[in-house]
Parts: C-alpha cells; structure tokens; sequence
C-alpha cells in the first residue's frame, strides 16, 4: 500500500466529522467566547478551516516562515459567516486530500520546517506534521469547538457514533 492508500481514509473519516461540526456554527454566535483568554467560536471555526491548507504549504515547500523579516506576515482568511466558513474548509480540505494523494514515502519522510521571523519553530517530517499539526490539531481544536457549542445549547453531533444530542 502507498502512503496515501494507508492515510486517506483517516484524513476523510476526520474531515467529515470536522465538517459536521462547522455545519452547526450559528453565525449570530461567531464572537461568543467562553472566557476573555479563550478564543470566539468564529476564531476556532476559521482556524479549523485553515489547517488543511498548513499541509498544502508542507507538500510544496520545505519551510514556511510566518513572519518573514521585511516581508508580509501569513494572514490566515477570516471568513464572517458559517457558509463562508465552510466553502473556505472544503476548499482546503480537497487541496490538501489531492495534495495527500501525490504524496510518496520519500517525500513524506523529508522534513519540513515552521519559522518565525527565520527562527525555527519547529521542524519535523512531512509525515509528522499531517499526523501532528493537522490531524491532531484538527482533533484538538474541535473538540474546544463542541464544547463551546454545547455551551451554548447547540446540539453536537455524532462522530465515532452517537453523540449525547442524538
């Protein structure tokens, strides 16, 4: 099996279930935010959306310098609305799955580096950062998203089986 024969259907299994809990962003709750240190609805929803198109960016390129001195700094899109949101997540989601999909074990096994104004954040396999920054991450920040929905008397739904609303 190819490296994407073996990661595909984990990548759509977790893309779905994120889907499903973007589908249930309420727009007239975007800026609502649990604590004044927590982010807004709106801002974990955007975020959610954007981290397909981080993998896009470690398959093409070796590095990604977020801040680069005397350059312009990535500025992540900051979509105003649930639809807008989610047509920002399927675009990136089908990048990053077509991206997944030309993917090789050699070029999975190189490493990829994240800087700040040309210091490294990190650096770690291509592998590693489809399995830890998107994935994970993904995983991580949905589930802030479902709490906050639930905070808000939002049904969430099911995603390895019924959820407590269903």
């Amino acid at each position: 099996m190819s490296y994407a024969e073996t990661l595909l259907p984990e990548f759509d299994q977790e893309m779905a279930n994120t889907r499903k809990v973007l589908e249930r962003v309420p727009d007239d709750k975007l800026d609502w935010q649990a604590h004044p240190k927590s982010h807004t609805i709106g801002w974990n929803a955007n975020h959610l959306a954007n981290i397909p198109d981080w993998l896009v960016h470690a398959m093409a390129t070796p590095e990604l310098d977020i801040a680069p001195v005397g350059g312009e700094a990535y500025t992540p899109p900051k979509a105003t609305n649930s639809r807008e949101i989610l047509e920002t997540f399927d675009r990136n989601v089908t990048a990053a799955r077509e991206a997944i999909a030309r993917a090789d074990e050699e070029h999975m096994g190189q490493s990829w580096t994240l800087l700040h104004a040309g210091k490294p954040i990190f650096t770690m396999t291509r592998s590693a950062v489809l399995r830890q920054i998107i994935i994970n991450h993904m995983i991580h920040h949905r589930a802030i998203l479902c709490v906050y929905l639930r905070l808000n008397d939002i049904p969430v739904p099911g995603m390895y089986g019924p959820s407590g609303d269903e």
